[in-house]
């Protein structure tokens, strides 16, 4: 059986070709943007309550390069920082609509805006550098970092 026949008959609303990355040719005419609702900071949240929540989102990000990275920096930082740190680190992974763009700017890839930069950029920014070389192939557990925060 053909390959393509298998396929569901979704004509009009997703592209059948393949990924071709960031080709010049691409005119990504056949990009399907899906709308996010937009960031709140949730105001009058308990600080244990919203360490517990950007833990947990640190881990389940969209693609596994932040899952890594993110939570492993919630397990090293987000103890230590102050109400304003986590207000930084809770708009920085849950504003941007794609986590690509969070990557590039830990890696410094790209530059980033100015409403992500501050102390909490500047020190993922540094985590990313992994100067002890650490190895870095897994997130943590969830139980581990939950044992860390209490």
């Amino acid at each position: 059986m053909c390959r393509t026949a298998q396929r569901p008959a979704l004509i009009g609303m997703v592209s059948a070709r393949g990924y071709r990355g960031d080709s010049p040719e691409d005119t990504k005419g056949d990009l399907i943007e899906i709308p996010l609702p937009p960031w709140e900071e949730k105001i009058g949240e308990p600080v244990e309550i919203k360490k517990r929540r950007l833990l947990y989102e640190s881990r389940k990000r969209g693609m596994l390069e932040n899952c890594i990275l993110l939570s492993l920096f919630a397990k090293r930082y987000l103890n230590t920082m102050s109400e304003k740190q986590l207000q930084q680190y809770d708009r920085l992974i849950n504003e941007p609509s794609n986590d690509w763009d969070i990557y590039y700017w830990a890696t410094e890839a790209q530059p980033t805006p100015d409403i992500y930069q501050g102390e909490v950029m500047d020190m993922l920014k540094e985590f990313t550098k992994n100067r002890e070389q650490e190895q870095r192939l897994d997130a943590p557990s969830l139980e581990y970092l939950e044992k860390e925060i209490q």
